[in-house]
């Protein structure tokens, strides 16, 4: 595929048909997908590889509790997990949700599924010191990620994003043998998509780039 292409349809697959991911393919989605920047070009980047069934099974079991969080969330209209707005609902509320299958199941259907780290040793914080959420080091991990996506839409494979299971860190670091020093920022399934979507919605260059100024004139061409 050309790679204007490839961006504009490497969606979020989450049902898979079962057919293998090989060794080979997996390989060469990681060789090519290894040279995406990284803060310092220090490559703090790691990726475990699961393919074992009760591993999966773990993973998919860790991102329950914020599935159900999220899932509860969505059903009364809020943002899932957002900082700035707390969620209006209660710890009994949420422990009441099931957790959508659509959050935890790709873990267990995927062909396989890869575990994305960052070394914190390595990582630049410039906004360590700002009253706010910080973003920055996200620069030296989900470039790398984002480039598996890629590459695997690229070798007819699909996957997502989750990040769920990580707000269980130390059990999911525990059961990985994750050094301290290492963050888990993502955990991408991947397999072969039951359906190939060739066309995305995302809001137009107008609706987010402007000139000079955040209020300044839409970009438009």
């Amino acid at each position: 595929m050309e790679l204007f292409d490839v961006m504009r349809s490497t969606f979020a697959a989450r049902d898979y048909t079962g057919e293998e991911l090989t060794e080979e393919i997996l390989y060469k989605i990681i060789e090519n997908a290894r040279f995406a920047p990284s803060g310092g070009n220090r490559q703090g980047n790691r990726i475990i590889i699961i393919r074992n069934e009760d591993m999966r099974n773990e993973l998919s079991r860790l991102a329950e509790p914020a599935a159900q969080r999220y899932g509860a969330q969505t059903n009364i209209g809020e943002n899932p997990w957002n900082t700035i707005v707390p969620t209006q609902l209660t710890p009994d509320e949420i422990a009441d949700t099931s957790p959508p299958k659509i959050l935890t199941e790709p873990c267990r259907t995927a062909s396989v599924v890869l575990v994305f780290l960052v070394d914190l040793s390595l990582v630049a914080s410039m906004d360590q010191n700002l009253d706010r959420i910080g973003v920055i080091s996200g620069a030296s991990i989900y470039p790398f990620v984002w480039n598996v996506l890629l590459a695997a839409r690229h070798e007819g494979f699909g996957g997502t994003i989750t990040t769920l299971a990580v707000a269980n860190e130390p059990e999911l670091k525990k059961l990985l043998k994750v050094p301290d020093n290492f963050a888990i920022c993502a955990i991408v399934p991947l397999g072969k998509p039951k359906k190939q979507l060739t066309k995305l919605r995302r809001r137009s260059v107008a609706e987010i780039a402007t000139l000079d100024v955040f209020d300044g004139k839409p970009f438009s061409f």
